[in-house]
């Protein structure tokens, strides 16, 4: 028995639980709570918002730090240590590690690409962001050597880390200040309100297409061209558009 195996399984399988509880809590904040919260009065939000939410709260922020974690620790042994990074024929160069720094200090270009252009224009500031993410791809692919495999797995630990920092930096510090308003009767801050809940929003789309990349590292069919994977994102994207619409229609008895 290879102990390297064994750290593998080990970490594939918390991983996914940690997954299932940190994603299966963000479609419940975006398609469930969020259609359910408008429906209660002020004294009703008052007792169930700083009872509930902190609850939820906690194994959301937590489900996501272990994912990322995990996730971390499987790319090191499967990819790094294994060796399945690259293409035949390539290795590690200069390249290479630079596009390993865009997939996990990328986070700042996103937070900054939002505080700016997001703001006034989020159609924009998305567009820009698929943009960049197909740069991404192309560069692993074409610039850096990458695998299919290698940027498949790059490009979902890139949104990975951009989702688990607006649950930390963003989400969590504002739902924080909203709870305790709500708590005191006051009205929350608008703009902290309106923070957590597009960062959310955003984790929910960026969900959808980091299921295929964390699924879907051993198709054959999607390597053969890098833009495959920026149409698979692009489709993951409208399909939760199709699914936030759906959300927004259901209602209780």
């Amino acid at each position: 028995m290879e102990t390297t195996s064994v750290l593998e399984s080990l970490f594939r399988w918390m991983h996914v639980v940690a997954g299932i509880l940190w994603i299966g809590l963000l479609y419940f904040f975006n398609w469930v709570n969020s259609a359910f919260a408008p429906t209660m009065d002020g004294e009703t939000k008052k007792k169930v918002v700083p009872e509930l939410l902190p609850r939820a709260l906690y194994w959301f922020r937590w489900g996501a730090a272990w994912t990322w974690v995990t996730g971390l620790v499987l790319i090191t042994l499967v990819f790094y240590h294994g060796r399945v990074v690259f293409d035949t024929g390539n290795s590690w160069g200069s390249a290479a590690y630079v596009m390993i720094a865009v997939t996990f200090l990328g986070v700042f270009i996103y937070d900054a690409l939002m505080n700016t252009l997001g703001k006034s224009n989020m159609r924009a500031a998305v567009v820009v962001g698929l943009i960049l993410t197909a740069g991404c791809i192309w560069a692993m692919g074409n610039w850096a050597g990458f695998s299919y495999r290698g940027y498949n797995i790059h490009t979902g630990a890139m949104f990975g880390t951009l989702m688990a920092f607006n649950v930390w930096f963003r989400i969590w510090p504002a739902q924080q200040k909203i709870i305790m308003a709500i708590k005191n009767g006051q009205a929350p801050d608008g703009s902290l309100v309106a923070l957590a809940g597009i960062r959310s929003k955003h984790n929910t789309y960026m969900s959808l297409p980091l299921v295929w990349m964390m699924v879907n590292a051993h198709t054959t069919w999607a390597s053969s061209h890098w833009w495959y994977l920026v149409i698979v994102i692009a489709f993951g994207w409208w399909v939760g558009s199709m699914l936030f619409r759906r959300a927004a229609k259901v209602s209780g008895f």
